[in-house]
């Protein structure tokens, strides 16, 4: 497991963690792991379903002339990963919410998969964000971070 893998793992148990209870956040991991085993290596698969909802291109508010327009901006390497991981998370808790009898891993599992074959919450908000951005592109240059 080389570096970039072993970070994503950590950045999933610590994001996932509530409360301090980082054994509570490792043990829902390891049981998401374990489901996803039949599925083939579980850690490419994690990287693969990250990859596929990383956001590239983001929108910031910023004032302009008394109004506020959104500009579009390039979000650094490790804000897309952090970003996707959090909304893989955000969703997993979501479908918990809406069916009480399934356990948080088997939901993270469920959005894993979906995040693995393109589809799903995660993926629309990915698009939709970079949507925003494609139709704001005309205030691109008023970037200057």
């Amino acid at each position: 497991m080389n570096v970039a893998e072993q970070r994503c793992l950590q950045k999933f148990i610590n994001l996932c963690m509530v409360d301090g209870k980082k054994n509570k956040s490792q043990k829902i991991l390891i049981n998401t792991l374990y489901r996803l085993q039949r599925h083939g290596d579980v850690i490419t698969f994690l990287i693969k379903a990250v990859e596929n909802v990383k956001p590239i291109i983001e929108v910031k508010k910023v004032r302009i002339a008394g109004s506020t327009q959104l500009v579009p901006s390039v979000i650094p390497k490790k804000r897309q990963e952090s970003l996707a991981i959090r909304w893989i998370l955000e969703a997993a808790c979501k479908r918990r919410l809406t069916k009480k009898s399934l356990g948080l891993d088997e939901c993270l599992f469920a959005e894993l998969l979906d995040a693995t074959n393109q589809i799903g919450t995660v993926r629309k908000r990915r698009d939709d964000l970079h949507k925003l951005a494609e139709s704001n592109r005309g205030f691109a240059h008023y970037r200057w971070w």
